[in-house]
């Protein structure tokens, strides 16, 4: 999984697999999930994320893998 964020279009993309999206369902103002070709979900779309989530800390709780942290 991957949490990727747009600062110049304020956008965050949660990436949840490495499969291509096949089709996207608005399921809420500016929020995208993006499916695989067999109904699976591989992302998360969030426009104007500051507005809508609390991007300052992200807090990560026993996950089943190693966590790599990349600064941009």
């Amino acid at each position: 999984m991957k949490l990727n964020y747009y600062r110049d279009t304020d956008s965050l993309y949660i990436d949840l697999s490495s499969k291509v999206s096949a089709e996207s369902k608005e399921i809420s103002g500016g929020v995208v999930l993006d499916y695989d070709a067999e109904g699976n979900l591989v992302g998360i779309d969030i426009d104007n994320a500051s507005r809508k989530i609390d991007l300052k800390e992200i807090i990560l709780s026993k996950l089943p893998a190693e966590v790599e942290a990349l600064m941009a």
